[in-house]
C-alpha cells in the first residue's frame, strides 16, 4: 500500500484546533473580523457562524433586491462579508452553510476583490447561505436518499429566481448536466485530488487488524476498499468533517477516509495519518475542484468568473464528467476518474464497481491535453467500461 505518511497523533482531537468559527454577532454597522479560535476538541458547527461573519436572515439581508422574492421559502440566509447593511452588494454568493462550503465561498469572494478593485470596495460582496436537500437528511446515506443535485438543486434554484449571482460548487457534487438558464464558466485550480487515512491508533489501511470498523459515506471509497481490504468493515459515516473528526475521536467507528483537499482548505492536515497514493483510491470525478455558475445571458457575472477561471482544472475536469456522463450510472454505483496534464498530454484512468468491492473494472487512456481530444478520450473509456460490465452492472 503506497501512501506518503504525514503525522499521527495519539490522541486525535486533544489539542485539535476548534472549528474556524466565531460567535455570530447581529450590528447595525460593519461586521468585525475576528481572528478563529482554538478549542479543545470539535463541535458541531453552525451555519450561523464562521470566519467571524455577521449572519442576518434572508429578509434582511443587504442586497434583498425584491420584497417578493424574499417571500419564496428559500431557505436561505444570508451573512455579511464585512460590509454594512445599507449598501446594496455587487455580486451575491450563493453558498451551502457547511465550514467547507464557506472556506470555498470566502476563497472565492477573496479573488474576486483581489481581480477586479470595484468589489473590494466594502459591502460589494455578500455571501448567501442555503440549505441544501443533502444537508437537511444526515440520517441516511446519500444512496438511499436518491436523486442528481443534494447539494446543488437549491442553491441554482436561489440563482434562477435572481436570490443571488453566483452560486459556488464543489464540483464532485455538481450532476452532469447543468439546469437550465445556468452556466458554469469558471474552475478555481484544483486542490489535492488525493483522500486521507485518518486513524488514532494504526498508521495504514493494511494495518487495521480484521473486521475494523472504517467510516465513509462514499460508495468509491468503499468499493475500492472492500476490493483491496475484504476483512474490513465500513459503515455509512455523515456529517461535515468537524463532525466525522468528532465521531472518530469518540470510537464510533476505527478510521475513516477523508479528502484532502477538504482537510487543506480547513487548515486541519495535522489530523492526517497518511495520505493515499491514487493508485491505491482513485478520486471521485471532479474531486477537488470548484466551480462557480451564473445565469445564462448575464455577461457582468461572466466576465467576473472569467478572470478567475483555471484553463488547466476545466478542462481535466470536463474529461472526468464526460466519463461520468457516458455511464450514466445511478447513484448506487461506485464511480471513479481522474484525468491529468503530463509531459506528454493527458492521462486519464477510470473505474466502475459493485459496492461490495467484489468486481473493480478498470481502465485507461493517453492523448493530447485539449477539449475535443480530452472528451473524446473519456467517453471511449467510458464505452469500454459499460461493453465490458454488462447491461445489469449499472442497476445497483
Amino acid at each position: 500500500m503506497a501512501a506518503a505518511t504525514m503525522m499521527r497523533s495519539p490522541a486525535l482531537l486533544a489539542d485539535a484546533p476548534a472549528a474556524p468559527v466565531a460567535a455570530v454577532e447581529r450590528r447595525t454597522s460593519s461586521a468585525v473580523a475576528m481572528r478563529p479560535r482554538r478549542g479543545p476538541h470539535f463541535g458541531e458547527v453552525s451555519e450561523g457562524s464562521f470566519f467571524g461573519q455577521s449572519v442576518k436572515s434572508f429578509g434582511q439581508a443587504s442586497g434583498s433586491r425584491s420584497a417578493a422574492k424574499r417571500s419564496v421559502g428559500l431557505n436561505v440566509e444570508a451573512a455579511a462579508t464585512f460590509e454594512t447593511q445599507t449598501k446594496v452588494a455587487l455580486v451575491r454568493i450563493g453558498t451551502r452553510g457547511s465550514p467547507l462550503a464557506l472556506a470555498q465561498a470566502y476563497q472565492t469572494r477573496d479573488k474576486l476583490k483581489a481581480a477586479h478593485p470595484e468589489l473590494a470596495e466594502e459591502g460589494a460582496l455578500e455571501i448567501v447561505i442555503i440549505k441544501t436537500t443533502g444537508d437537511k437528511i444526515l440520517s441516511q446515506p446519500l444512496a438511499d436518499i436518491g436523486g442528481k443535485g443534494l447539494f446543488t438543486k437549491e442553491i441554482d434554484d436561489a440563482l434562477l429566481n435572481g436570490d443571488i449571482d453566483i452560486a459556488v460548487h464543489s464540483m464532485k457534487d455538481v450532476p452532469t448536466y447543468l439546469p437550465e438558464g445556468t452556466i458554469l464558466p469558471c474552475n478555481l485550480p484544483r486542490e489535492d485530488v488525493r483522500d486521507a487515512f485518518i486513524c488514532p491508533n494504526y498508521s495504514s489501511l493494511a494495518e487495521l487488524p480484521e473486521g475494523s470498523v472504517v467510516g465513509s459515506a462514499s460508495l468509491r471509497r468503499q468499493s475500492q476498499l472492500l476490493h483491496k481490504y475484504p476483512h474490513l468493515k465500513v459503515v455509512n459515516f455523515r456529517g461535515n468533517v468537524q463532525t466525522r473528526l468528532r465521531k472518530l475521536n469518540e470510537g464510533t467507528v476505527q478510521a475513516t477516509l477523508l479528502a484532502l483537499a477538504g482537510l487543506k482548505r480547513l487548515d486541519m492536515t495535522e489530523h492526517i495519518t497518511s495520505i493515499l497514493d491514487v493508485d491505491d483510491m482513485l478520486p471521485a470525478i471532479a474531486q477537488g475542484a470548484i466551480g462557480i455558475a451564473c445565469r445564462t445571458g448575464d455577461t457582468k457575472m461572466e466576465e467576473y468568473l472569467a478572470s478567475l477561471n483555471h484553463e488547466d482544472t476545466r478542462l481535466a475536469i470536463s474529461c472526468e464528467r464526460a466519463f461520468l456522463a457516458k455511464l450514466d450510472g445511478s447513484c448506487r454505483t461506485p464511480i471513479a476518474g481522474l484525468a491529468q496534464r503530463t509531459e506528454d498530454g493527458c492521462s486519464f484512468r477510470g473505474l466502475v464497481a459493485t459496492t461490495d468491492g467484489k468486481e473493480v473494472l478498470e481502465t485507461s487512456r493517453k492523448g493530447s491535453f485539449s477539449y475535443d481530444d480530452m472528451i473524446a478520450l473519456a467517453q471511449d473509456a467510458g464505452q469500454e467500461l459499460i461493453s465490458r460490465a454488462g447491461p445489469d452492472f449499472f442497476k445497483w
